[in-house]
């Protein structure tokens, strides 16, 4: 007995820095009780640990949300392209197909902030949370498809701002109506300040377009585009220095001096591993890499069957597909009364695609050879100026409340609308070769 107690201690200090979920330490002190001794079946049960782990790993990421019963359609949308090739079709079930892989991106991201904080964490679920935007871009991109690219980033961007974030605070809003939530106003200030930089980086481009004032035609716009593009990036990498590193306390939430929240935080225990959650993450984006490649492949004709502007596609449906994973999570964290992580997340992630996606396309289709550039038209411009100036003053008081959360959410649908009705004249779709 005594050599097994010491085989015992052994396991549970092993077990330590994995997890400190309950539930994974349940499992294991269960396992652990049930041990032969090492000397008699040491790699019997090393193999019997590891299927353990990872049947329970799949049992939680792949089946055991409701939201992945859809799954299965994104395999029938490959076997639609090849069988059938309509592109109707194929569009619509790739659509559904990617849903449940965005949300279950959310999910590990989620978990793996568990081991990482919460700055961090917001920071890597806006990260993965537009891996399905990044990864529908690059394949748009080498289509030549630069219009679709454009629109769909600039859709991302709307979405966060207004949509998903509106839904938060209208949900937060609703469960803790008796109080007024609030979010750490310093933090909000700065993002909003990035994201009027990079309207300013997507503006100029468009005003040197459309009042014909280049210098070289058809080349300053294209010069300009690329420049600034550097510079937002550069803008972006001191971003996360100076989120990260330097000004870490500024983005401390702000619950946590006040000590409201503890007991929650203390039942709130992630479900699988670091580890597995990084696995998760590299084999969902995989797979969502493979389903946008036939999703934007079937844009067009989607565009044909369904009657419905190429614009509307990608700038309102593609993103809400994206953006379910940020959806998930920010309504989550607000029903939460986790404001500071809503934002991160909504906030944090437009300035992400604005700051990083955006220009990091442009430098790509430097590199191919496709004239990417930040002239977004007229139309489009305008709409994400007006959408950054309304969320920058519904942050500035750092309070929320579901009255601001609804203006959100109707101020998204009449954006919807407009591009519903909007006639694209820029003839983006065609590849443009870099000369």
């Amino acid at each position: 007995m005594g050599s097994t107690g010491e085989m015992i201690d052994l396991e549970s200090d092993e077990e330590i820095p994995f997890s400190s979920s309950a539930a994974t330490n349940k499992v294991a002190a269960f396992e652990m009780n049930h041990l032969p001794p090492r000397s008699v079946m040491p790699n019997a049960w090393i193999a019997r640990h590891i299927v353990i782990r990872a049947v329970r790993s799949i049992y939680i990421v792949l089946l055991k949300a409701k939201i992945n019963i859809l799954l299965p359609f994104g395999p029938l949308a490959i076997l639609l392209h090849y069988v059938t090739g309509k592109h109707g079709w194929v569009f619509f079930f790739s659509l559904l197909g990617i849903i449940p892989l965005a949300e279950r991106l959310g999910y590990a991201t989620e978990q793996l902030a568990f081991y990482t904080g919460p700055t961090v964490g917001g920071l890597l679920n806006a990260t993965f949370g537009n891996a399905t935007e990044m990864i529908i871009s690059i394949y748009a991109l080498k289509n030549g498809m630069i219009r679709v690219v454009q629109q769909s980033l600039l859709g991302s961007i709307l979405s966060n701002m207004l949509l998903v974030l509106g839904c938060a605070f209208f949900t937060g809003g609703i469960i803790h109506y008796e109080k007024v939530q609030e979010f750490n106003k310093s933090a909000a200030v700065v993002n909003s300040g990035l994201l009027l930089m990079a309207v300013m980086g997507i503006l100029f481009p468009a005003v040197l377009h459309f009042t014909h004032t280049e210098v070289h035609f058809g080349k300053s716009e294209l010069a300009l585009s690329r420049f600034s593009s550097c510079i937002m990036l550069v803008a972006y990498a001191s971003y996360l220095f100076f989120q990260l590193r330097s000004h870490r306390s500024l983005y401390n939430p702000i619950d946590e001096e006040g000590g409201n929240g503890v007991d929650s935080d203390e039942e709130e225990i992630p479900e699988i591993t670091h580890w597995e959650a990084i696995g998760w993450l590299f084999v969902l984006t995989v797979w969502v890499s493979v389903l946008s490649g036939y999703l934007v492949d079937a844009i067009q004709g989607a565009s044909d069957s369904f009657n419905m502007p190429v614009a509307f596609i990608s700038v309102i449906l593609l993103p809400i597909v994206g953006n379910a994973a940020e959806h998930a999570s920010a309504i989550m964290f607000a029903m939460k009364d986790k404001l500071d992580i809503t934002l991160g997340v909504a906030i944090g992630s437009s300035t992400q695609i604005s700051m990083f996606v955006i220009p990091f396309c442009v430098v790509v289709g430097w590199i191919m050879g496709v004239k990417m550039d930040l002239n977004f038209q007229l139309f489009e411009t305008a709409t994400l100026f007006i959408t950054v100036l309304v969320v920058a003053f519904m942050l500035q008081e750092g309070t929320a409340n579901y009255f601001k959360g609804l203006m959100l959410i109707l101020c998204y649908l009449i954006v919807a609308a407009s591009f519903f009705v909007h006639v694209d004249r820029s003839n983006g779709n065609t590849l443009l070769p870099d000369t």
